[in-house]
């Protein structure tokens, strides 16, 4: 853990390109908190809040949740005291009037990392999750087959796909991020805040690359 890094970040990224799992490092390494929308809303939608029955309906056709839904979440979040000396935005801002939206709230970003990652590669990744029915335990086709074929290798349930891992969802999440998501690069990138990385087949490569990205920006290379 390493501790001095004043930062507001944010990570950019198709569903799937494994912006959340490096944001997750970098909040561990720096001490910074990493906010995920995604998980605030998934929350939200575990315990049937009214602003998750909202998001409900949008989250399972693959769309986005609407901008005032988010912003409201958003703008409580970066009030706690943790967000006060730097943070890690996964998830968030997703379409350029919520990118304008952060800026009218008076929050200056320093960096906006893009893992960029091609769409088969995505479709090819998130198609072939499986999850355990009964313990949750997570497997994969490709990477990390179960050795017992469809069931899991812990408890022998059978092993699902989740909706949101299906490919014709995958597909259509990726329209949506291509559509509202992508001009944020353009959006960030007039500003001289944005740094793409190429997302590698190891996490450890993607993370070398985005630790570098990070290093470079604090001693203003």
């Amino acid at each position: 853990m390493e501790n001095g890094l004043l930062m507001k970040m944010i990570f950019l990224g198709a569903p799937g390109a494994g912006k959340g799992t490096q944001a997750e490092i970098v909040s561990e390494k720096y001490s910074l908190p990493a906010i995920s929308t995604g998980a605030i809303i998934r929350e939200a939608i575990k315990n049937q809040t009214e602003m998750g029955k909202a998001a409900k309906s949008y989250t399972e056709s693959g769309a986005l949740v609407p901008d005032e839904v988010v912003i409201g979440i958003i703008k409580e979040r970066l009030a706690m005291d943790d967000c006060k000396n730097g943070f890690i935005l996964d998830g968030f801002p997703r379409t350029v009037p919520q990118a304008e939206a952060l800026d009218k709230m008076g929050v200056k970003i320093d960096l906006v990392i893009n893992i960029d990652v091609p769409d088969e590669k995505i479709v090819e990744r998130m198609s072939g999750r499986r999850v355990c029915s009964k313990c949750g335990a997570s497997y994969h086709t490709k990477y990390n087959p179960s050795n017992k074929g469809d069931v899991c290798e812990k408890c022998e349930n059978e092993l699902q796909i989740r909706k949101d891992d299906a490919p014709e969802v995958v597909l259509s999440r990726l329209k949506t991020y291509h559509e509202q998501t992508e001009p944020l690069i353009e959006f960030y990138s007039k500003l001289g805040v944005l740094e793409t990385v190429i997302g590698q087949e190891e996490v450890a490569d993607t993370t070398a690359l985005t630790l570098g990205v990070i290093e470079a920006k604090r001693q203003g290379r």
